[in-house]
């Protein structure tokens, strides 16, 4: 399935994320997340703007836009960026569609 702007996504039930020393750690909770048993994710600064948007509810064009205003960048370098670090945590199974 190809993702679009228009789609909504949520994290998965099978992680959890929590903020240690102001880094996002994702631990996923069942084998077959992401590459390895109990590997642990990090986000940078851009991936914890997104993964704080990620309710389910909104589109990803709508956090694109949001991140955009916030940060004051080009709409389409973000909404690219945005894409691209879903689509990741989708093929990780990190994030779901809804």
């Amino acid at each position: 399935m190809e993702l679009t702007l228009d789609m909504k996504y949520a994290p998965s039930e099978d992680v959890v994320a929590r903020v240690i020393e102001d880094e996002l750690i994702i631990v996923p909770l069942v084998a077959g997340i992401g590459d390895m048993e109990d590997e642990l994710y990090t986000m940078n600064e851009t991936g914890k703007a997104v993964w704080s948007r990620l309710d389910g509810e909104k589109t990803l064009r709508m956090i694109a836009d949001d991140l955009a205003a916030t940060f004051e960048a080009p709409p389409g370098i973000i909404e690219k960026d945005v894409l691209g670090l879903i689509e990741e945590l989708v093929r990780r199974k990190i994030v779901v569609v809804r």
